[in-house]
């Protein structure tokens, strides 16, 4: 796997961000997009798209604008970023399963959680290769949240 770097600052700028959702106990989501340079990657921009969030979940909209923006700017999907508002750092079934799809793409790929009410507040996750990226992709259970 090539390195990904992320900024150290990300966390802090995504929960200034998702501020109002979280005091009202809504996810709030983003992507993480940057570039490939000298075979590591960058995360240089954080994407907050159109999203329907819920106290336990977060669905983005309009996808062809974000692929259409970062498009125009020579930008790569390098994972995401997303809050639990009331409940702790982990990756849930859902986002498993959207962390998969992400993976797929990019082995590199990651997906952060924030957890402002919790400790610890963030982690930064990626599914284990190959077996558990085996599991989730070949899963045929309908439910949203169910066990791994």
């Amino acid at each position: 796997l090539r390195v990904l770097n992320i900024p150290l600052d990300i966390q802090a700028k995504f929960l200034a961000l998702a501020r109002f959702n979280t005091k009202n106990n809504v996810e709030t989501c983003g992507i993480l997009s940057g570039k490939l340079k000298n075979n590591q990657f960058y995360v240089t921009s954080l994407i907050i798209p159109n999203q329907m969030g819920t106290s336990d979940t977060c669905t983005t909209k309009d996808e062809e604008a974000i692929f259409e923006y970062q498009d125009e700017r020579g930008l790569i999907t390098l994972g995401w970023i997303h809050t639990h508002p009331s409940q702790t750092c982990f990756l849930s079934s859902v986002d498993l399963h959207t962390q998969c799809s992400y993976q797929l793409m990019l082995p590199e790929a990651v997906a952060i959680v924030c957890s402002p009410n919790h400790a610890p507040e963030f982690g930064v996750f990626r599914i284990t290769t190959p077996d558990g990226l085996k599991e989730i992709a070949s899963c045929k259970i309908k439910e949203p949240f169910h066990p791994h």
